[in-house]
């Protein structure tokens, strides 16, 4: 396990991050590199995948200490992406000899193998394997070979893997064999209080294209809900992204009693969540949940896909349905439409658990993993042992 019984020095003054624009991932990083500048560390942040929009870019800007490096390589898990990969992987490298970091924190596998001069930690966000062993739900297609024996190069060739929850961790090491050195820390949000009124309206946000948000299901039953369903979220997936979404959902906007929003900028998002009195998120998939930690925080009660990962996330602060119980999600919503008390406890018991989930307990964990992995380095004695799992 990770030794740091000795008061260490901060040694990781520069940090060479991975992240792509898709998903939760650049919300994680950018909280992260916030954190981490508090304490004098600096982030270069490589972004690789489709472009940052204006506003996301405007958000990443206004970090203190942060440095964009910006690309468009593929990510691992579009289509085909083997080459690109390769070209990225001799990108990363050229920054790296610019930027002379004291570790690299990746956000995806694939580089983990690169070769760097640096010690790497990288960090497990999802993974195309679990994905599909949860929305498929049979086995995983010969085409991804490739893709799996890339991605195990990469969690067992980094010194350290990160998972932000027990599930996920497990689905690892299920996929890609036993890995020697691994911790769990959850992920962690900022949300200021709310000073709207909230309103009678259920909201879900996400990937709309991703099947494993399984929005599209709230969509089929909104028509037998009392209150407006609002689905804010892109329904389009990026360029170049892989067959294993198997075509996306349908638009959700489609059905009576939704309105589709499309994609909103944080600020816009959070707005709507500080109104919304609901949020529904029947995932078939999903290793943490940025988007249910921000709804929790800005006051909703969350009705939650019965899975592993949220039910280790949320314990007894949400409803869960089973993400195929389209009776069951017609139930649950109603019932908390119907009893105010229960819905306000509700909603009181997620945001007191998602203030578990702090941006700063996140950075204190990652910063005290840079430094026991830096000591190891130096300090042979300082070493991580063994691969029992460090639960942060």
């Amino acid at each position: 396990m990770f030794n740091d019984t000795a008061v260490l020095p901060v040694l990781a003054r520069t940090v060479m991050m991975t992240a792509d624009a898709v998903g939760g991932v650049l919300t994680y990083a950018l909280t992260l590199a916030s954190e981490l500048a508090k304490t004098g560390s600096k982030t270069h942040l490589a972004l690789m995948g489709p472009k940052l929009r204006p506003e996301q870019e405007a958000v990443a800007r206004a970090v203190p200490g942060l440095v964009l490096h910006e690309s468009t390589h593929a990510l691992e898990w579009m289509d085909d992406p083997w080459a690109d990969i390769a070209r990225a992987t001799d990108w990363l490298k050229d920054l790296e000899k610019g930027i002379r970091p004291d570790i690299i924190h990746l956000n995806h596998y694939c580089h983990g193998a690169a070769g760097f001069t640096a010690p790497v930690l990288l960090v497990a966000h999802s993974c195309v394997l679990s994905w599909w062993e949860a929305v498929e739900g049979t086995s995983v297609p010969e085409r991804y070979a490739t893709y799996k024996q890339a991605v195990r190069r990469g969690l067992h060739a980094a010194d350290a893997v990160i998972a932000a929850s027990q599930s996920m961790r497990a689905s690892l090491e299920r996929h890609y064999g036993p890995l020697p050195r691994t911790a769990v820390i959850p992920n962690g949000l900022a949300a200021e209080p709310s000073r709207q009124s909230k309103e009678h309206l259920i909201l879900a946000a996400g990937r709309v294209w991703d099947r494993a948000k399984n929005v599209e299901m709230l969509g089929r039953i909104a028509g037998k809900l009392p209150w407006p369903v609002k689905i804010a979220g892109g329904s389009a997936p990026p360029r170049g992204h892989a067959g294993h979404v198997n075509g996306p959902s349908p638009d959700p906007g489609t059905y009576s009693n939704v309105e589709s929003l499309g994609w909103l900028p944080p600020s816009e998002l959070g707005a709507l969540m500080d109104r919304a009195t609901i949020f529904a998120l029947p995932a078939k998939y999903e290793p943490f949940g940025l988007s249910a930690l921000e709804a929790a925080l800005r006051g909703c009660a969350l009705v939650l896909g019965d899975i592993p990962s949220l039910r280790e996330v949320w314990g007894n602060a949400a409803v869960y349905v089973r993400p195929d119980d389209e009776a069951g999600l017609i139930s649950a919503i109603n019932g908390l439409v119907n009893d105010d008390v229960r819905r306000a406890e509700l909603a009181d018991a997620a945001q007191l658990r998602a203030r578990l989930y702090t941006p700063a307990r996140n950075g204190r964990a990652m910063r005290d993993l840079y430094e026991a992995i830096l000591h190891a380095r130096r300090v042979p004695a300082l070493r991580m042992e063994g691969r029992e799992t460090r639960s942060v």
